[in-house]
């Protein structure tokens, strides 16, 4: 039997949703699950996000990303 997945949409004014997503995923990968992670942002680079530094750091630390 094939097993299920799960896709969670995170969507809304204000803050908090890319933080809540990452945390979930990360979460889910340390778990041991298959993770896909997709976000639509105009520039994450200019706004700063912070989830998205501390992602590289993860990956520079053997955290596999792609």
């Amino acid at each position: 039997m094939k097993e299920k997945g799960l896709i969670q949409v995170y969507t809304g004014n204000g803050k908090g949703k890319s933080t809540a997503a990452i945390g979930q995923a990360v979460r889910a990968a340390g778990h041991g699950y298959k993770v896909g992670f997709v976000s639509f942002f105009k520039d994450p680079e200019a706004f700063g996000y912070g989830e998205y530094k501390s992602l590289e750091k993860a990956r520079d630390k053997g955290f596999p990303l792609r």
